[in-house]
């Protein structure tokens, strides 16, 4: 398969720059999964489509404050720290600005000096592990010197940084939301929970990789980037449980999609964490997941091949074409599609 064929025209005022309120009020497109017309309502319609007995995987991080900016303690100069992942409690694979200047054995540090590092050495992609240095709470240091960052496309400042967070999400260790996720509000889970449908959770805790653009012109050769990953034997069994007795299962975000199905061997699901690196096409055989709540994705991307490969890609395409039409909103901060 060529990248071309996961393109499509998108206006730039169809890129959404802030979150609407209240959060259920998104605009959303229910794309039957085999064949229908599409419906157009809202985030709090969802209830309607969903049946006693269904389980909600929801991915429960929570973005942290990655962005770090400081100085070099030798000169002052001004530098520019992202966290990706964390190695071990106090050693962080970062990219840094300017990447030249900021070399193994360099000094930083943020915020009043309340945070420090050193950089270490150099890792792959042109990034650095960089060790910090602190007292107290790492991530209430982290809270006071660091910037929640937002995705490249999103040039507006948010005015509450909690609206790049989902309600639920309680694991910090991500860089970037999970953003289908950002439209639920108590009433939708009160609609919800009065239905009978059921809940479990993940951790997939965002990478950088996710805004990266695939750059090889054949979608096969394109290398996945990593992800850390969590699910407990509670959440497994539930979702088990749910599974051998035909009820469906309905990934909110394409994270938690990648979880679930990293971790289905045979029809079932296998507690644990780890690392995964995923890479979800057209061609792909789900095993796990029945449903998927998720928002519009960037041309040429890999969330939008896992879309396609659930739903067809011509039909994913007809879909966009159609929001497109109808001025929904994309992206990040924009409106939600329930396929099912």
């Amino acid at each position: 398969m060529q990248l071309t064929d996961f393109d499509y025209d998108l206006p730039k005022e169809r890129i959404a720059q802030t979150p609407v309120m209240p959060r259920d009020s998104a605009r959303l497109l229910y794309l039957p999964k085999e064949n229908g017309p599409l419906c157009h309502e809202q985030f709090l319609d969802l209830p309607n489509h969903l049946h006693a007995g269904d389980v909600l995987v929801f991915n429960k991080t929570r973005v942290i404050p990655a962005r770090l900016l400081g100085r070099k303690r030798e000169t002052g100069g001004q530098v520019e720290c992202f966290l990706l992942h964390q190695e071990a409690k106090d050693l962080w694979d970062c990219l840094v600005k300017p990447g030249r200047r900021l070399q193994p054995g360099t000094r930083l540090e943020f915020g009043d000096g309340q945070l420090q590092a050193t950089i270490e050495d150099r890792i792959e992609g042109g990034g650095r592990r960089v060790r910090f240095h602190w007292e107290g709470d790492f991530q209430k240091v982290l809270n006071q010197v660091g910037v929640v960052p937002l995705p490249p496309y999103i040039h507006q400042a948010l005015a509450d940084p909690e609206r790049y967070q989902t309600i639920y999400g309680n694991r910090p260790g991500s860089v970037a939301a999970p953003t289908a996720g950002l439209h639920f509000t108590d009433r939708v889970f009160k609609a919800l929970k009065d239905k009978g449908v059921e809940f479990a959770e993940v951790i997939l805790h965002v990478g950088l990789g996710t805004f990266r653009p695939v750059e090889t012109e054949t979608v096969e050769d394109h290398i996945m980037h990593r992800e850390y990953f969590e699910i407990t034997d509670e959440n497994a069994q539930r979702i088990n449980k749910a599974k051998s007795e035909s009820r469906r299962i309905i990934a909110v975000g394409t994270t938690s999609v990648r979880t679930l199905e990293s971790m289905t061997k045979e029809g079932r699901l296998i507690p644990g964490t780890g690392w995964t690196d995923i890479y979800i096409y057209p061609g792909y055989q789900y095993q796990m997941i029945d449903g998927l709540i998720t928002n519009f994705h960037l041309p040429k991307s890999t969330l939008l091949m896992l879309v396609s490969a659930f739903a067809g890609r011509e039909r994913v395409l007809e879909a966009y074409k159609e929001a497109i039409a109808r001025e929904y909103r994309f992206f990040s901060f924009g409106d939600a599609m329930l396929i099912l």
